[in-house]
């Protein structure tokens, strides 16, 4: 007679079924991925109704471009599932924990000590997924991004940004375990309330924070000098009621050619912050062709010292980046900053209630090679990351047609501050800065893309001709 799974021990129910989702989302995402491949191999010329929008030249590099981080996406993810399931096959977490307690061991803490044996052991999976991943990075920033343009790092201080990156987030990601881990245990039977609690202190204080005290670390802020365009973007903010502290460029150019531009903070104390990639007049780029002649842009010509030709500046012009903002700051009138937030803790709270019913379940350690012992953070790892997989896929889905619901109304928003003719032209330019590839498979892009195509965005802001 054929054993069928039904037929096997819960426990190697749990650990297979785990297993068989983890490879049924992975080969779902590369068929999407095999669909948008083959929408970029085969999309060689601009369609007509994008002729008016962007070059053959521009159009091919985003081709190419795109079909590279493609290729690089399969091969990267084929090997994190590959990783991912031997890990599990081989018992590489109960393994992990072994060697944690090893270590403890060794300064006289003995088993009893679990939160100490926790860190050890969330330092160790963390080193071990900073090496591992490491080549990969290494690659897409210095084969990838070098060759389309877009490193302006060296490998120097791309080393020294990992290693920094790695000690600030141990800085944060082991105290506030540590705290969580601790209210677990003496929370009692509200524990979940209490632990929901702290994860929501813990993720305002950072968002508040991380601008002013985390993300200086690794880029240079400086205060938008004064001009037209602070004043121009001080006036906007003042006319939706936006309270608006300060306005900072970050030095986004050292890294990478990218652009980007955002708000955080809460109640009255919000900031805005620009790449200088975003600003026409700021881009290192642009300042570094000035002083060459004017000519077309060349593949062997360096990333650093390119020559921008005449009208492909990058970045926006002032009008334009007051669009761009009116966008962002739509999204802050339109309560969309906080439904997010409020969304995000409903989730949260749901995920801690859940883990509360769950914890005590022996045969989910067992599953996962934990016969003899229940540690609070593996039981942490397993349902959260294991256990609730089905449920986050739908409400990653369910977020990404949200988003591009909420990017909708905020491209609106721009619209009725007079502004459709700027973010029109906009939003063509950081496409072409960011060699964004306007044409996408419909399914793919209903699945990852959280802002919405190039195209539907511009028939969205109407027939408002670019100048």
């Amino acid at each position: 007679m054929v054993e069928t799974m039904f037929d096997l021990p819960v426990e190697r129910q749990i650990f297979y079924a785990v297993l068989g989702f983890s490879w049924t989302v992975y080969l779902w995402e590369a068929y999407l991925s095999y669909r948008q491949r083959r929408i970029y191999r085969t999309t060689t010329h601009v369609p007509q109704e994008l002729g008016k929008i962007m070059d053959s030249e521009t159009f091919e590099k985003s081709r190419l471009y795109q079909l590279d981080k493609s290729n690089f996406s399969f091969w990267s993810g084929l090997y994190s599932e590959t990783e991912g399931t031997l890990i599990l096959l081989l018992g590489g977490i109960p393994f992990l924990w072994a060697v944690a307690g090893s270590v403890t061991a060794r300064f006289g803490f003995g088993p009893e000590y679990e939160i100490t044996q926790s860190l050890v052991f969330l330092t160790l999976a963390t080193l071990f997924s900073a090496i591992t991943g490491l080549p990969w990075s290494l690659y897409n920033t210095f084969v990838i991004e070098e060759k389309h343009g877009f490193n302006q790092q060296t490998l120097g201080f791309f080393l020294k940004d990992a290693v920094k990156k790695f000690a600030v987030t141990q800085c944060i990601l082991l105290p506030v375990t540590s705290l969580l881990l601790y209210i677990i245990k003496i929370g009692g039977d509200y524990f979940f309330i209490y632990a929901w609690l702290f994860t929501l202190v813990v993720s305002l204080v950072l968002v508040t924070i991380y601008a002013d005290y985390i993300a200086p670390l690794f880029d240079k802020f400086t205060p938008l000098p004064d001009g037209e365009l602070k004043t121009d973007i001080e006036a906007m903010a003042k006319s939706i009621s936006f309270p608006l502290t300060k306005i900072y460029v970050v030095e986004g150019s050292k890294r990478s050619s990218h652009s980007n531009a955002y708000f955080y903070g809460f109640f009255k104390n919000k900031r805005i912050v620009l790449f200088d990639t975003l600003l026409e007049d700021y881009s290192p780029l642009n300042k570094a062709g000035e002083s060459q002649p004017e000519q077309p842009e060349s593949d062997e010509t360096s990333s650093e010292s390119k020559a921008k030709p005449k009208n492909k500046k990058q970045g926006c012009n002032n009008p334009e980046i007051l669009a761009v903002l009116g966008h962002e700051l739509g999204h802050w009138k339109l309560g969309h900053t906080v439904k997010n937030i409020v969304i995000s803790q409903m989730n949260s709270f749901l995920c801690f209630s859940l883990f509360a019913v769950l914890i005590g379940r022996k045969e989910l350690f067992v599953a996962f090679g934990f016969d003899d012992s229940q540690p609070t953070l593996i039981g942490l790892m397993i349902i959260f990351q294991f256990i609730f997989s089905p449920y986050n896929e739908v409400l990653s889905f369910c977020l990404t047609v949200l988003s591009r619901r909420f990017e909708f109304q905020a491209d609106a928003f721009a619209r009725g501050m007079g502004k459709a003719s700027e973010l029109y032209s906009a939003l063509i330019k950081l496409n072409k800065d960011n060699l964004g590839f306007p044409v996408a498979d419909w399914l793919f892009s209903m699945w990852h893309y959280s802002h919405p195509p190039l195209l539907e965005r511009l028939r969205a802001l109407g027939n408002t001709k670019q100048d």
